[in-house]
């Protein structure tokens, strides 16, 4: 007795399933993207096709699942973009001098040694407990709090020398009261 099942012959639709996604994007480029992404999905659910069943009214749906689909994200999509767009209208620009200040700060905490830097970033950044970043780090608790004790140190010395003064690098010229002219 021989078992006569119906091959998974999917080259032979290819041609109605690349019409069926022609009508439904309009465009030939989207269309063979539709087709490859639904024949992708229909190899991946293989097992789901009942034999005897119709593989040309299977993968049609299919097509027709994955069109949906993408609509659907491209219209979340540009509701996502449409609202983040009306966030930033209205967002006040920041203060040239707070993007300053900011890159100054994040130049001295990648100036830290590599150590302090980790140790400090796992607990005030990430907000891991001590106990839990001196694992991460596979250190004891005692060595991370110490890093971190340096680490704050060099911050505070970094912020204590900026305010009396310029920082070292920038060098102000002119605009001075007791400037002669």
């Amino acid at each position: 007795m021989s078992n006569k099942r119906q091959p998974f012959d999917v080259l032979a639709q290819l041609s109605s399933l690349r019409r069926y996604a022609r009508s439904l994007v309009r465009h030939p480029d989207d269309a063979e993207d539709l087709v490859h992404d639904a024949l992708v999905r229909a190899y991946e659910r293989k097992a789901t096709f009942r034999t005897g069943a119709n593989l040309r009214n299977w993968l049609l749906s299919i097509v027709h699942n994955t069109h949906i689909d993408r609509l659907r994200r491209a219209k979340s999509l540009d509701r996502r973009h449409d609202d983040a767009a009306y966030l930033v209208e209205t967002v006040e620009q920041a203060d040239p001098n707070h993007s300053i200040r900011l890159k100054q700060l994040r130049e001295a905490f990648h100036a830290l040694p590599d150590e302090q830097r980790d140790a400090l970033h796992l607990v005030a950044i990430e907000g891991l407990s001590y106990q839990e970043a001196a694992t991460a780090l596979s250190i004891p608790v005692g060595t991370l709090m110490s890093r971190i004790s340096r680490a704050r140190e060099k911050l505070r010395a970094f912020e204590e020398g900026r305010r009396g003064s310029a920082p070292n690098h920038l060098k102000i010229i002119g605009g001075g009261r007791d400037e002669t002219r």
